[in-house]
């Protein structure tokens, strides 16, 4: 399958050179094990280790040993959740050997891989974070054109799917995902949640996406109290299949939304649970807008990962559909799906609660971005990841 470069792997080789363990955390089949096996293909003195072969974990019946005869290399532990038990002695190891890059660990969405890791090599790790394909990533590797664009909103960033001949292969490949996620990968993470009663409640989450959470509701329809179905919506969100977007609290004086959005986390796999298979079926569907809400939230945050984020909303209508904020810097987003946008009311007033002089409007337009009026710019979502803040 064709590589494309994904552009942590700079940063990821930078942190081997200042840190004893770096762990790359993301969902399944986002592409961990082929961005860690193309960081250590120059090194000869490396090891990789897939957890979830056989062979490779009777290779660590006694890991200390193995550890220990090979001190010398970066050890790569791909799937490490197989084996939490493995962070006790890595500790051990890490500081006998004192030395940085050690390991480099991989894990599928795994928050008990956080916590066994947060509690036994704190100070010794740092963690990184891979999606699935940003557009950045997708117009690194193409000349940029609006097909491309229309062809990665409908499959989405998952490399199996977005890298599939046609469309119907792709669809084909994100159906099985969903399937396998179900029915083997959150069992195998510990979770009891029956894979029926996990679907019903993900295809719930993609018909309401991008609207305030409303667990009471969900439990209503499943025959679930609502502590029961922020449970599992938790379960999806620590296994990256959903985000879910706190609100922004401003300090202005005004009641603000208190609620959390949802949104499904990659495109092609909210596609997938709805049955839409091509561009067409997506215009012609309710979902159309926030599935635009979701390329342009999940990319935009990928990027300024760094920053704190939320949605802005007032009981009066006010309203911004993503604010960045890092120390004294804060970034408005309005996402339209129309290539002649126009912000609502709402938009406006927000500007004036957050005491923000403009912000961007991020639409499928071509062309070069153009101010709207004093307070908003339109913009290609490919052009505001270009720009630095």
């Amino acid at each position: 399958m064709k590589y494309i470069n994904r552009q942590i792997s700079n940063l990821i080789t930078q942190y081997l050179q200042h840190f004893p363990a770096v762990a790359i955390l993301g969902p399944r089949q986002c592409g961990k094990s082929t961005l860690a096996k193309q960081i250590i293909k120059d090194n000869p003195n490396s090891v990789y280790l897939d957890l979830e072969k056989i062979s490779d974990r009777n290779k660590l019946n006694d890991p200390e040993m193995f550890f220990r005869i090979n001190s010398n290399k970066l050890i790569c532990l791909d799937e490490i959740q197989k084996q939490p038990e493995l962070f006790s002695t890595l500790r051990s190891i890490i500081d006998e050997n004192n030395r940085n890059g050690q390991f480099l660990i991989l894990g599928s969405a795994s928050r008990d891989l956080i916590k066994q890791s947060s509690e036994t090599l704190a100070g010794r790790i740092i963690y990184t974070h891979l999606t699935p394909f940003t557009l950045s990533e997708i117009n690194e590797d193409n000349q940029k054109t609006n097909n491309v664009l229309l062809e990665y909103w409908v499959k989405g960033g998952f490399p199996r799917s977005y890298l599939s001949v046609n469309n119907r292969i792709s669809m084909a490949w994100r159906n099985s995902f969903v399937e396998t996620f179900l029915q083997r990968d959150l069992p195998q993470m510990g979770y009891n949640i029956p894979p029926e009663l996990a679907l019903r409640l993900w295809k719930m989450c993609a018909h309401t996406q991008g609207q305030l959470l409303n667990a009471s509701k969900f439990g209503d329809s499943l025959g679930l109290n609502h502590l029961t179905v922020r449970k599992y919506i938790d379960l999806f969100h620590g296994t990256f299949m959903l985000r879910i977007l706190n609100p922004f609290f401003a300090n202005v004086k005004k009641r603000l939304v208190k609620a959390p959005k949802i949104y499904l986390r990659d495109t092609g796999i909210l596609h997938s649970l709805l049955n839409i298979n091509t561009i067409n079926d997506l215009y012609n569907h309710p979902v159309y807008g926030s599935s635009w809400e979701t390329l342009v939230i999940e990319n935009v945050l990928q990027k300024y990962n760094s920053w704190d984020s939320g949605y802005y909303r007032t009981s009066n209508g006010a309203e911004i559909d993503l604010v960045l904020e890092k120390g004294l810097k804060k970034i408005a987003i309005e996402c339209k799906v129309s290539t002649t946008p126009k912000p609502s009311k709402g938009y406006y007033i927000a500007m004036e609660d957050l005491k923000l002089k403009s912000g961007f409007i991020i639409a499928p337009i071509n062309g070069e971005p153009y101010p709207l009026n004093e307070k908003a710019t339109v913009i290609s979502l490919d052009d505001f990841l270009k720009l630095e803040f």
